[in-house]
């Protein structure tokens, strides 16, 4: 089940906010959202569900010793080593084993068969979050919890359970026995959820459908140009950040309605004027899990420069390889990696550049490396790259016919990429009182676009 469907909005939601607020008790409401989170993931993945509940299983009895033998440090640390072994085992047999099989049986003259293994969803979103809880009581940032039902429910908790954000333990942990909510927050939670579900049906999919096209189109024709490719590109750029952004909204919104409070998890990346900025700004949930679980323990850069590279080169390996199992995504960690390298060495924050050359040169190799991450191969990637720099044929009709059908939307993109629609008019307290009819209409063209379309696909799903 994914937020952008009738099935989700018109059926599960409201069945599950009627039950919610009918029942005072929290400890009760805490058990009608973990019912429903369970059901939410077993409809779509019902296998897979006792995997997520046996890990929950595991590590809450790991935290419980680790918080019981606190004294004892070899012991804890090993429980500690016990659950990141058992958690990166987990993840590594159903997202990587594949991927290390062929890399054998290209490398040695060996014929292991490959094993038909199915992603669950979500799976790297969970287990993350399921080692934020485990380090937190090891390093004492965050209590252990002894009611079992609790942690479930911050595991499985149905809006960020699919596709995040990725949220920390002791950021949630008193919210889980303790929140409070109010009007206010509710309808600030239906704002949020409008919002990304617009982002996500009407923008995302509509430049998924362009990007689509172009990228499945044969680049290595002269009949498809150097606009065309460009377009391509644009387009899935466009469609990434609102389809990632618009389902974070919506999780954020759906947290609001049950009077959770989840930290932001984009901040309008594509105004970064360096890859350092735009890293700060783009799924910021998964760049401070790896900063201060992986980048810090590391020792950050608090040691020599030549350690500070290093210690970079192991997170953006690992950020590679946390988006899929294929030399793709490894390339795309590496470009990042050397990317803000040079931004270190040369401090290019500290030079007097202009503002616009920063932006073009961010938001192009912005661009470049949405290209890796879309390709299914190293050869398709260099492939299309080179097309967006052949210029021996600039322009094509399909350009103008696609640029003609999507303009519209692009401009709608590239526009809402600014902070200038919520400042103009959320914060303004005159246009203020359009906001509520602006997003009514939002919706309803929304859910139309989900009632008549049959395109809805969804980026994060796969990892």
């Amino acid at each position: 089940m994914i937020f952008a469907s009738n099935l989700f909005i018109f059926v599960f939601l409201p069945i599950v906010l009627i039950l919610y607020y009918s029942i005072p008790n929290i400890k009760y409401r805490n058990t009608i959202l973990l019912l429903s989170s369970l059901g939410f993931y077993w409809y779509g993945e019902p296998r897979f569900v006792f995997i997520m509940l046996l890990s929950i299983v595991i590590n809450y009895f790991i935290g419980l010793l680790i918080d019981k033998n606190r004294t004892k440090k070899k012991l804890s640390k090993f429980l500690l080593s016990l659950s990141v072994i058992y958690n990166l085992g987990l993840l590594f047999i159903y997202k990587y084993l594949i991927f290390t099989l062929s890399i054998i049986n290209s490398i040695f003259p060996s014929h292991i068969k490959l094993p038909n293994i199915v992603l669950p969803i979500g799976i790297s979103f969970f287990t993350f979050q399921i080692l934020s809880y485990v380090i937190d009581v090891y390093t004492k940032k965050a209590h252990v919890q002894k009611n079992i039902l609790n942690l479930a429910l911050y595991i499985s908790f149905f809006p960020q359970l699919i596709a995040g954000p990725i949220v920390r333990y002791n950021v949630i942990e008193e919210q889980i026995v303790k929140r409070k909510g109010s009007l206010d927050l509710f309808l600030e939670g239906i704002k949020r959820f409008i919002i990304g579900l617009g982002k996500k049906v009407i923008i995302a999919n509509t430049m998924g459908y362009t990007a689509d096209y172009i990228f499945k189109s044969n680049i290595s024709t002269d009949g498809v140009s150097f606009a065309l490719v460009w377009l391509g590109a644009i387009c899935y750029t466009f469609q990434i950040y609102y389809d990632f952004s618009g389902y974070s909204d919506m999780a954020i919104g759906l947290g609001k309605m049950f009077a959770f409070n989840f930290e932001e998890n984009f901040n309008y990346p594509y105004i970064s004027k360096s890859i350092t900025e735009f890293w700060r700004r783009w799924h910021i949930s998964l760049g401070t899990w790896f900063r201060d679980y992986v980048y810090i323990p590391l020792g950050g850069n608090r040691k020599s420069k030549i350690r500070t590279i290093i210690n970079l080169g192991v997170v953006w390996l690992l950020t590679g390889l946390w988006h899929g199992a294929n030399w793709t995504f490894i390339a795309w960690g590496i470009m990042y990696y050397i990317l803000l390298c040079i931004e270190k060495i040369f401090d290019l924050k500290n030079k007097k550049i202009p503002n616009v050359i920063r932006y073009i040169y961010t938001m192009l190799f912005v661009i470049i490396g949405w290209v890796i991450f879309r390709s299914d191969s190293l050869l398709t990637a260099f492939n299309y790259i080179k097309r967006m720099f052949t210029f021996n044929n600039f322009v094509d009709l399909k350009f103008y016919e696609l640029l003609i059908e999507n303009l519209g939307i692009i401009l709608m993109a590239l526009l809402f990429s600014f902070p200038i629609i919520k400042t103009k008019i959320f914060n303004n307290k005159y246009l203020n009182y359009l906001k509520w009819p602006i997003l009514i209409i939002v919706f309803i063209i929304s859910v139309s676009y989900i009632t008549k379309g049959t395109y809805n696909p969804f980026i994060y799903f796969n990892f």
